[in-house]
Order: structure tokens, then C-alpha cells, then sequence
């Protein structure tokens, strides 16, 4: 029998090193699959960006069909454009005994927690202010304004940490992926997950 898969929410303020972190823990060793979900969009498909890769590219109409078909986990629109997490294609793959992670914010988490109660939310917070501000300056992409922006957001995001089952402090970037390794093999090692791998040993051993 398949044991199945496990979700999890990754959130995190723009510059705490979410997306490296993830990259990280896919490219590890691991007894089980670990995918990242691809969420669902309304706006245009950048360059070199590809259908069912980095994202579900659809039509408005046909995002809010899906919509009224309560077929998102979570969704959200966002400068006009909708951006959202299949329900039916996560549930695939958990079946499938796959660990999916959602990259999305501490909105998306409490919609998510509403339909799945045991998913289990991870936030990734960077050691101060002075440090964000500093990795996000040193991307050099951004003007003063727009990085001014992303720290009064990233206070906003941080405001809500309590609201998650997990948190790591993405200080040591090392010992932080270490952290995530952690937390997906404690969840991986709770008892249902190992009664449904290890029925038959367990119905061996309390035989008469």
C-alpha cells in the first residue's frame, strides 16, 4: 500500500532565502518524492517560462469557472491577474506518495488549512532587518522605493509567524536546510504515515 505523501506550505518575506532553500532540499537524498506545486495563472507566460512547468497558464473565464467549482486549495488575484493552487492535482499527488510544497503566503496558508487541516506550514524568517535589507540591496535589481516596499511587506509577513507549525531562521544556510530536512522527516515518521507502511510487520508482531 502506498503511504501517502505529505503537504507542505513554505512562507516566507522576499529575501529570506525561501526559494534557494527549497532548491536545496529537492536537489538532497531523499527516500521519498519531493515535488513544489505548480499553481495555476491567469497573466501571460514570461520568457522562457513553460506551460505546466513553472505554471498552469489559463484563460480569465476559465480561472473563474474553476472557481465556482471550488476547485482551488487557495487563490488569490493579485495586479489584476489570479494565481491559484489545484486541489485535485495535489490530492493526485499525494496519493501518489509524493511530498508537495506550496510556495505561497500567509493568506494562501489559512485558506489551505481550512480544506486541510494537517497540512503542515513552515515559515522562514531571516535573522534581522539589517540582513534582508542587505540581501535584498544585493540583489541590485531593485530601486531604493521599490526595495523600501518589499520591507514594509516583509513586516507585514513576519507579523503573522505565530501562525505557523514550524520556524526557521534562515541565518546559517546550511543548518537551515538541515532544519527543513528535519522537519519533513518528522512528519514523515508520525504514526499514521508508519502504520500504513508498516501494517503487516506490525500485525505480525502482536499475533498470537
Amino acid at each position: 500500500m502506498t503511504v501517502p505523501g505529505n503537504l507542505f506550505i513554505l512562507s516566507a518575506p522576499s529575501g529570506a532565502g525561501k526559494s534557494s532553500l527549497i532548491s536545496a532540499l529537492l536537489k538532497s537524498e531523499s527516500p521519498r518524492p519531493l515535488e513544489v506545486s505548480v499553481s495555476t495563472t491567469t497573466r501571460d507566460p514570461r520568457p522562457g517560462e513553460v506551460d505546466g512547468q513553472h505554471y498552469h497558464f489559463v484563460a480569465k473565464k476559465e480561472f473563474e469557472q474553476q472557481i465556482s467549482q471550488n476547485h482551488f486549495y487557495e487563490y488569490a488575484e493579485v495586479f489584476g491577474n489570479y494565481y491559484g493552487t489545484s486541489e485535485k492535482a495535489i490530492d493526485e499527488q499525494l496519493a501518489k506518495g509524493i511530498d508537495v510544497f506550496l510556495d505561497i503566503d500567509w493568506q494562501g496558508a489559512q485558506q489551505v488549512r481550512l480544506k486541510k487541516p494537517e497540512v503542515t506550514t513552515i515559515f522562514i524568517a531571516p535573522p534581522s532587518k539589517a540582513e534582508l535589507e542587505k540581501r535584498l540591496k544585493g540583489r541590485g535589481q531593485d530601486s531604493d522605493e521599490v526595495i523600501a516596499g518589499r520591507m514594509a511587506q516583509a513586516q507585514s509577513e513576519c507579523s503573522h509567524y505565530q501562525e505557523f507549525d514550524y520556524i526557521i531562521v534562515n541565518d546559517d544556510f546550511d543548518q537551515a536546510v538541515e532544519d527543513l530536512k528535519t522537519i519533513v522527516n518528522n512528519q514523515r515518521l508520525k504514526r499514521d504515515q508508519q502504520v500504513t507502511k508498516y501494517q503487516a510487520m506490525f500485525d505480525e508482531l502482536i499475533a498470537d
